[in-house]
């Protein structure tokens, strides 16, 4: 049975860096959903004086969660440039490989990654109800 998976990213902004993450923002959000159909959902905020933004990604099971990795690092150069990483989140069991980057990624730049593999239950509407 395929399970779904939440990743979660956090980052902080960069001093003077967020006009520049706004308009980076919005240009992967476009690439990702052309480029990534089986990536559910893709969201970010910030938090109230723009200093965090998180990213939220929900994937319907690992093999599109891989899918969705690859050119990882190339979208993630891009962004570095204005954020710097807080910590990751996965809710879920992903593959070994996205697993293995996801903790490379964490000890290179010293944050955490929380990993719940294992899923309990629940429900996602893409719609709302009646």
């Amino acid at each position: 049975m395929s399970e779904p998976i939440v990743f979660i990213s956090h980052f902080r902004v960069r001093a003077g860096k967020l006009d520049d993450l706004r308009r980076i923002t919005e240009e992967v959000t476009r690439s990702l959903a052309s480029e990534k159909p089986r990536t559910l959902m893709y969201l970010s905020y910030l938090d109230a004086d723009g200093s965090n933004v998180t990213f939220v990604h929900a994937f319907a099971d690992a093999v599109s969660m891989d899918l969705h990795v690859e050119g990882a690092a190339e979208r993630s150069a891009a962004v570095y440039e204005f954020v710097e990483p807080g910590g990751w989140e996965i809710y879920g069991t992903p593959s070994d490989a996205a697993l293995g980057m996801l903790r490379g990624a964490a000890e290179a730049s010293g944050v955490m990654l929380r990993v719940q593999a294992s899923y309990l239950d629940g429900f996602l509407r893409l719609a709302p109800a009646g």
